[in-house]
């Protein structure tokens, strides 16, 4: 399934919730940086990531 992942970078704290509950690891992050979605062609658009955002930084969009 293919999804757009829309990362807000002004809300993102880099707390690593997101990474953490991905199940195909899309995101990577690095210590004191924020999230970037890295490969965003291997989302399932299961959307554990923005439901476990506590800044409601990413928004993922079934195509």
């Amino acid at each position: 399934m293919k999804a757009a992942i829309t990362l807000h970078e002004k809300r993102c704290k880099g707390c690593g919730i997101c990474a953490a509950f991905c199940p195909r690891r899309v995101y990577d992050i690095k210590p004191g940086e924020k999230v970037t979605v890295a490969r965003p062609e291997d989302c399932i658009a299961c959307r554990m990531c923005e439901f476990r955002c506590p800044d409601l930084a990413l928004e993922v969009t079934k195509l």
